[in-house]
C-alpha cells in the first residue's frame, strides 16, 4: 500500500498537502501545449523536471535514434580503456552491403575491405548517420552485430532503460527493436552529462569521408537557436522522430518526439516545443538538502514517526503563467516497521504540475527508530489490523 503523509510545514503555498492513501497517476497529460507528434517527452536537464509528456512510455521502432545507444556503448568502451579512437576496424562485406553504398540507406561510404579509424567511424555514425559506420563498429567491438546489439540492450538496462530493446546497431527495421520517448531522453541526458567531449560531435555541421562531404542530418542545428544535438530518425511504422537538446542562458532541455508525418513537420514541432519549454517555465526552490520535509509512521518502534529529508536540494521547473498548479505528496510503502536506520531511503517526494508527474525525489530517514517494547509493538499491531479492515 502506498501512503501519502502531510508535510511538517508548508513552505510553498502552491503545494497541496495530501493525507490519504494515494494512487499515483500512471499517465501524464500534455501541459498547456499541443503537438502533432504521437509521442513526446521533454525535461529540464539539471533538475529532471518533466515539462511535457504525451504517451512517453509506449515503445516504438527506433529507426536511426538507435544509433544514440550504439554511440553510448562505443563511448563507454573508450572511457573504460577497451577501445581507442586510433584503433582501426576493417569494413566487412556485410557492413558494406547492409549499410554501405549498395544499401541505398544513409551511409558513410566506407570502402569495402578498407580500414577505418574508430574516431572517423564515430563521426560517420553521428554526423552522416552512416549505417555502415555502426555495423563496422559493432563487428569490430563484439565480433558480430547480433552480439553487439545484446550489449546495447544490457547497457540500456544499466542506465535504467527498462523497456528499450535493440536488435541491431543501426536502427534498420528489426522485429525486436523498440524504444520509448522517456528512455531516449534518459539516454540523451546521460550522454551529454557523462561524455561532454564526445557529445560535442553531435553538433558538427558536416563530415567528409571517401571524398564525399555530407551535412549533419539534424535540421535544428542550422537554426541558431541553441540546439546542439542529437539525432533524427524515420520508420514507416512510427513516422518521423527526433531527439534534441537545446541550451540557452544556462538552461538545458532534452526532448524526444515521434509520429510526425514529414521532415518539415518534425523540425517545426520540435522547434516550437523547445522554444515553448524555455519561455514557459522557471526554477523554484522547494527544500534544501537535509531539510525535514515530513514524517512517516513507524510501527513496532520506540517512536511512532521518523523524519524524512532529501539528500540534495529540491528544485523544480514550474509554469510561469500558472504556478498554482503544483501539488506534492510524500509517498512510501505502508506499513513501515521498526527498526528504521538513519539514512535509509524510506519513500519519495512526488511533485505534480497539473496531471504531469514533474519530479520524484528520494527521501531518507534523518533519525533511527529502534524496535520498541512489547506492549508498544502489540498496540501498533492492533492499529495496523484496524486500518487494514477499514
Amino acid at each position: 500500500m502506498i501512503v501519502a503523509q502531510p508535510f511538517t510545514k508548508n513552505l510553498i503555498s502552491a503545494i497541496t498537502i495530501a493525507y490519504a492513501v494515494v494512487f499515483v497517476p500512471g499517465k501524464a497529460k500534455a501541459q498547456e501545449f499541443h503537438t502533432r507528434a504521437d509521442k513526446a517527452f521533454m525535461i529540464e536537464a539539471d533538475t529532471g523536471s518533466v515539462l511535457f509528456a504525451k504517451d512517453e512510455d509506449t515503445p516504438v521502432p527506433p529507426a536511426s535514434l538507435a544509433k544514440m545507444m550504439t554511440m553510448e556503448v562505443v563511448f563507454n568502451e573508450i572511457v573504460e580503456g577497451r577501445l581507442s579512437l586510433d584503433d582501426e576496424f576493417q569494413v566487412s562485406e556485410n557492413a558494406w552491403r547492409t549499410g554501405g553504398a549498395p544499401s541505398g540507406t544513409s551511409t558513410m561510404f566506407a570502402a569495402i575491405k578498407s580500414f577505418v579509424p574508430v574516431g572517423d567511424l564515430i563521426r560517420g555514425a553521428i554526423v552522416q548517420s552512416g549505417n555502415d559506420s555502426c555495423i563496422i563498429l559493432a563487428e569490430g567491438i563484439s565480433g558480430s552485430e547480433d552480439l553487439f546489439a545484446k550489449k546495447m540492450t544490457e547497457r540500456a538496462r544499466e542506465l535504467g532503460m527498462t523497456k528499450s530493446v535493440f536488435g541491431n546497431a543501426t536502427g534498420l527495421p528489426h522485429p525486436d527493436s523498440a524504444v520509448t520517448m522517456r528512455e531516449l531522453v534518459t539516454l540523451a541526458r546521460y550522454t551529454q552529462q557523462t561524455y561532454p567531449d564526445f557529445y560535442r560531435l553531435y553538433s558538427e555541421p558536416e563530415f567528409k569521408w571517401n571524398g564525399i562531404n555530407q551535412r549533419n542530418r539534424n535540421p535544428l542545428l542550422r537554426l541558431g537557436i541553441g540546439v546542439d544535438g542529437l539525432k533524427t530518425g524515420y520508420t514507416e511504422a512510427s513516422g518521423y522522430g527526433i531527439v534534441s537538446s537545446i541550451e540557452r542562458d544556462g538552461t538545458r532541455l532534452f526532448l524526444a518526439m515521434s509520429g510526425m508525418s514529414s521532415e518539415k513537420e518534425r523540425a517545426e514541432e520540435a522547434r516550437k516545443m523547445l522554444e515553448w519549454g524555455l519561455r514557459s517555465f522557471e526554477p523554484k526552490d522547494l527544500f534544501q538538502a537535509g531539510e525535514i520535509v515530513g514524517q512517516a509512521s513507524v510501527y513496532g518502534g520506540d517512536g511512532s514517526y521518523v523524519d524524512l529529508a532529501p539528500e540534495s536540494a529540491v528544485t523544480i521547473f514550474i509554469p510561469v503563467a500558472d504556478p498554482e498548479r503544483i501539488k506534492a505528496r510524500i509517498v512510501y510503502d505502508w506499513p513501515l516497521e521498526a527498526p528504521v536506520e538513519k539514512g535509509a531511503q524510506i519513500g519519495a517526494l512526488k511533485v505534480w504540475t497539473g496531471d504531469t508527474l514533474n519530479q520524484e525525489t528520494p527521501l531518507y530517514a534523518t533519525n533511527s527508530v529502534p524496535v520498541g517494547p512489547l506492549h508498544r509493538r502489540a498496540f501498533h499491531a492492533l492499529q495496523e489490523l484496524m486500518l487494514f479492515w477499514l
